[in-house]
């Protein structure tokens, strides 16, 4: 199972909206809201870079209110 952590910058305001819109889609497991240069920290799991990109990241960045992303796979020692 490939695991990740995606970095995501909202628009001010609405980062509580963004949060449960993506705390919704499937394969995301977490959702957490931070302080520092991003908003929300989302751990998300997927059986590939394929199955991640497409049905984690791509959903996630058609939320209205990102404004951008950072993605970092998980690697195991």
């Amino acid at each position: 199972m490939l695991r990740a952590y995606v970095f995501i910058q909202t628009e001010v305001g609405v980062t509580a909206s963004v949060a449960r819109r993506i705390g919704s889609l499937d394969h995301v497991t977490t959702v957490e809201m931070v302080t520092g240069p991003y908003d929300l920290v989302v751990r998300a799991e997927a059986t590939s870079i394929d199955e991640l990109g497409k049905l984690v990241l791509r959903p996630i960045q058609e939320v209205r209110g990102i404004l951008r992303t950072m993605t970092c796979p998980v690697i195991d020692r």
